[in-house]
């Protein structure tokens, strides 16, 4: 008996490593210290140096069940970047930086091809975020997991010169809502996706006129990452005096969270046009649509709040940076909420 009997393939893992180097060394910056394969990653400070009072943030996330799509469809370079994206976008959301960024990989069995695509994608989504990969791991977890399925979480450190930190505190009514596309669904509720479409190779390449694609390669878009957006609107010299990840929760857990005490956020729906794979989603299951709001950014990503002076200037900043944005909304005096 020995340990890849039990199995564990300590080999397959060595090989992981191997393939999956090429992409992380395109992460890299300059305050990385130190190769792939230590015990711990090393990030200089010298990034902080110049700041008044730096501040460091952390965000931590998972992919979730749009994992069993990946899984149908044997299509995992994708995945990598919805992790990065749902934690780095919470850092940016602060106003910070995301540096570096670790990923968590535990599988029924490591196959190391498979491996290193999950990790091409993470690679991809650190590069669109400016992060570096510092580290990892892959965890070969025999018996506790089926063989062909895998986890994927991970975890970022990002930086702000505390003057800098967007915490709503001087959201005031007047103030503007921004909106920033998604790229569609992202990350959340695919727990209620799957009780809607069958979840077969069949039905996930079954290719639909209003979505221009299949339903599973519309599914699988990987989410956006808005860190060098809003990096664009700082530096056009806008305040962001609020901003809302829309994440798990939707409008009305998200939103509320940037908002101070005695503000509401007016949301006009007829703002921007809902992207076609909610509307599919909401008449093929026959969902609520406040149900919808509640569970998915229904084709918003990032909801900032700005000083009605600045609200054309940051849509045309975003779209210059390559995003589409709108106004698609206020802030009115009264309880502490959104309304659509």
């Amino acid at each position: 008996m020995d340990y890849k009997k039990a199995g564990v393939d300590i080999e397959a893992g060595y090989q992981s490593v191997e393939l999956m180097k090429k992409y992380v060394e395109g992460t890299m910056r300059p305050e990385v210290l130190g190769g792939l394969g230590g015990f711990s990653g090393a990030f200089s400070m010298e990034a902080v140096k110049g700041m008044e009072k730096p501040v460091l943030l952390s965000g931590t996330d998972g992919v979730g069940t749009k994992l069993k799509l990946a899984f149908l469809m044997d299509k995992h370079d994708t995945v990598g970047i919805d992790c990065v994206a749902m934690c780095v976008n919470d850092v940016a959301c602060a106003g910070g930086e995301p540096l570096f960024f670790l990923d968590y990989i535990a599988c029924g069995r490591n196959y190391p091809e498979k491996i290193a695509a999950i990790v091409k994608g993470v690679a991809e989504g650190c590069r669109q975020a400016g992060a570096a990969l510092i580290g990892g791991e892959t965890a070969e977890h025999p018996g506790l997991m089926p063989e062909e399925e895998y986890d994927l979480a991970g975890f970022t450190v990002g930086v702000a010169d505390e003057k800098d930190l967007i915490t709503g505190e001087n959201i005031r009514e007047g103030d503007a809502l921004i909106g920033i596309a998604s790229s569609g669904v992202h990350s959340n509720g695919f727990s209620l996706i799957r009780k809607v479409f069958e979840m077969t190779r069949e039905s996930l390449d079954t290719y639909y006129d209003e979505l221009g694609d299949t339903l599973g390669e519309t599914l699988l878009t990987p989410t956006r990452i808005y860190v060098k957006a809003l990096r664009a609107v700082k530096e056009a010299g806008v305040t962001i005096k609020g901003c809302s990840h829309i994440t798990g929760g939707g409008f009305y857990e998200n939103i509320p969270r940037m908002l101070p005490e005695g503000i509401t956020a007016r949301v006009e729906k007829d703002s921007y046009e809902v992207p076609a794979v909610f509307r599919l989603l909401q008449k093929k299951g026959g969902i609520a649509e406040e149900m919808m709001y509640n569970t998915y950014n229904m084709g918003l990503g990032m909801v900032l709040a700005v000083d009605p002076a600045d609200a054309q200037k940051t849509v045309d900043v975003l779209c210059g940076a390559g995003e589409k944005a709108w106004v698609v909304g206020r802030c009115e005096a009264g309880e502490k909420c959104v309304k659509l």
